[in-house]
């Protein structure tokens, strides 16, 4: 038997296992939840304590009938018997992911495949999950996958996040207004834009439904999206501030923008943190470069063209800061804090339909740079 067989072994010594007694210490698998596409599947395992995965790969085995597969190891974590079966996932890339317990203080993840291209892993925090991303191409993820260098890459389509919804108000503010109701409206107004100046427009929400971190970004990866602009309305203690803020995902940040991160993140203050430990570690050069350029784009056009008409918005802040929502992304991504809620003004135009339409305008005229910009770039080069 190979050593690959060996360590993928989830057959009669883990069925053995299953009789054993759990030892003292270990965390929990607490759930699986999975979201399929046509090139794209993720997997998310939660657990009742942070683990750290350990991930490996075996070929297929056409004499033993076994598939290609991947597997992640979660040490100090217990299966026993719940997920004796495997689950079926059968989209195409992913045939069933498979757990069990591979020794008595050690959980394996196996994803049976059907196709494949590489696989990329996410460690979160609040609760704690492993985050397994797939896709069918060695290249970007998408239908539109290129092999070519980021800033060579058209820019069509467009992925727009209305932050929160469902059972998740988000921030309240002044006279009742609701951050996911301000932001879902902003987002259909966004798309309206984008799409006359020729974009596709994809919104992972389109109504008031609960949507959770890794299901938003795991919509943009399938809808193969060249761009994600995750849309907010900021609050504070401090009723006077007002105005936009613009983010770029960065393990650098100020004690403000911590908080408005853990809020964002659904996490509590100190949790932000091990998020800030791994991004450091993170190679985010070329993503980072991107983001950098499109966050730029949109914030002058916001300055440039809100004018004196709303003066808070004239004159946008342009930040860092450790958002998930950014984190669990592979193409160039911003998200905008449309204004304050908490602010009188600023809550009365976020509700305002005029407003609504000139921030959008705003967003969509800089993404339209960001696009031109790279298209100039990618001519040059020719």
């Amino acid at each position: 038997m190979s050593a690959a067989a060996r360590a993928l072994a989830l057959g009669a010594a883990s069925l053995a296992l299953l009789g054993a007694s759990r030892p003292t210490g270990l965390g929990d698998v607490v759930s699986v939840r999975h979201w399929s596409f046509r090139e794209y599947s993720r997997v998310v395992v939660e657990t009742s304590a942070p683990v750290l995965a350990a991930a490996g790969e075996a070929p297929a085995d056409a004499r033993a009938g076994r598939p290609a597969r991947i597997y992640f190891d979660l040490p100090e974590t217990w299966v026993g018997r719940r997920f004796a079966r495997p689950i079926r996932v059968g989209d195409g890339l992913l045939q069933q992911v498979r757990i069990g317990q591979n020794t008595l203080d050690t959980a394996r993840v196996v994803l049976d495949l059907a196709r494949y291209g590489r696989h990329r892993i996410r460690h979160l925090a609040g609760p704690d999950r492993l985050v397994i991303d797939v896709f069918a191409r060695d290249g970007e993820p998408g239908p539109g996958a290129s092999a070519l260098p980021m800033e060579l890459r058209p820019v069509s389509v467009v992925v727009v996040d209305p932050g929160h919804g469902g059972r998740d108000p988000g921030a309240i503010g002044v006279d009742g207004v609701r951050e996911k109701d301000v932001t879902l409206a902003l987002a259909r107004a966004l798309r309206r834009e984008l799409r006359r100046r020729g974009f596709e427009a994809v919104l992972t929400r389109d109504a008031d439904r609960t949507l959770s971190l890794e299901e938003r970004t795991a919509i943009a990866e399938g809808a193969g999206g060249d761009v994600f602009v995750s849309l907010h309305a900021n609050a504070a203690h401090r009723r006077a501030r007002a105005g936009v803020e613009l983010f770029t995902l960065d393990a650098h940040a100020q004690r403000q923008t911590l908080r408005l991160a853990a809020r964002e993140n659904g996490v509590a203050l100190a949790e932000v943190d091990p998020l800030q430990r791994t991004l450091a570690q993170l190679r985010l050069s070329e993503v980072g470069t991107r983001s950098g350029a499109l966050a730029r784009q949109v914030h002058r056009a916001i300055a440039d063209g809100m004018g004196t008409r709303w003066p808070s918005a004239s004159e946008p802040a342009l930040k860092q800061g450790p958002f998930y929502v950014l984190y669990l992304s592979d193409m160039p991504s911003i998200l905008v804090e449309a204004g304050f809620v908490t602010h009188a003004g600023d809550a009365r135009r976020l509700r305002d339909p005029e407003y609504q339409r000139a921030m959008a305008a705003e967003i969509a005229a800089g993404i339209a740079r960001f696009r031109d910009g790279a298209a100039v770039v990618a001519e040059q080069r020719r």
